[in-house]
């Protein structure tokens, strides 16, 4: 029996994507989640439903249309009318400009930015005529300034900030919220922290539990008063 609602989490793993599955899955809505690599998604899935939530995982291939397609009609056929989706993948390489291939740097806006509008299409031709939903894209520092040996990863995620900014104005009006989030730091997924000798050190990481609550927040805000474009980032973090 299908749930009332789904969320749709594409590039799920350790970090900020496993946390968002937890808090839509907490929420009550059915939560599929998506990554390329399926073993990455099986303790998720396993956490999740020891907390009576229902997850499935749905190994996807982010850069695939086909793929994204499917992930978007199965979760809506199997487990209830689609209510949210977030594009959480990345293309993220760090390398001089000199040293760059031009396979690189598709590759990376492949990852970073065409399997966001795979996926924000497929969501909305299944909102637009519930005149509801929302569509959450994972941005980076790399989407509002280009840096130094940054350049294959700032030309996916300045993209996927484009794209994002595009569908608000588009779908906004006919009920559809959509935002972007820059994630203006690192995250902490256990191994950064194991790494790091101090405790202010580690203030300077982001808390996925914390980045996933503001997902689901923006997710809940009024439409009288919806957030297209938000920063998050660690208290110490200069900018």
């Amino acid at each position: 029996m299908p749930a009332s609602q789904s969320a749709v989490i594409l590039g799920v793993g350790p970090g900020l994507g496993a946390a968002a599955a937890r808090r839509f899955a907490a929420a009550g809505l059915a939560v599929a989640i998506a990554a390329r690599t399926a073993d990455k998604l099986a303790p998720v899935v396993a956490e999740i439903e020891r907390a009576g939530g229902r997850a499935l995982a749905v190994p996807t291939d982010a850069t695939s249309e086909a793929s994204v397609t499917d992930l978007v009609a199965w979760a809506e056929r199997d487990l209830g009318p689609l209510a949210v989706a977030v594009y959480n993948a990345s293309g993220r390489v760090v390398k001089s400009l000199l040293d760059l291939s031009g396979a690189e740097v598709e590759d990376a806006w492949r990852r970073a930015c065409l399997g966001g509008f795979f996926l924000g299409r497929e969501a909305a031709r299944r909102m637009v005529p519930r005149s509801a939903g929302t569509i959450l894209f994972t941005g980076a520092t790399a989407g509002m300034r280009g840096g130094a040996n940054f350049a294959a990863f700032a030309i996916g995620k300045f993209g996927l900030r484009a794209l994002a900014q595009s569908m608000a104005r588009e779908l906004g009006p006919k009920g559809i919220h959509v935002a972007h989030i820059n994630i203006d730091g690192p995250i902490n997924t256990g191994a950064q922290a194991a790494r790091l000798a101090t405790e202010r050190a580690a203030d300077g990481l982001l808390d996925p539990a914390a980045i996933a609550e503001t997902y689901f927040q923006l997710h809940m805000q009024h439409r009288s008063a919806w957030t297209q474009e938000l920063d998050v980032r660690p208290w110490v973090e200069k900018f």
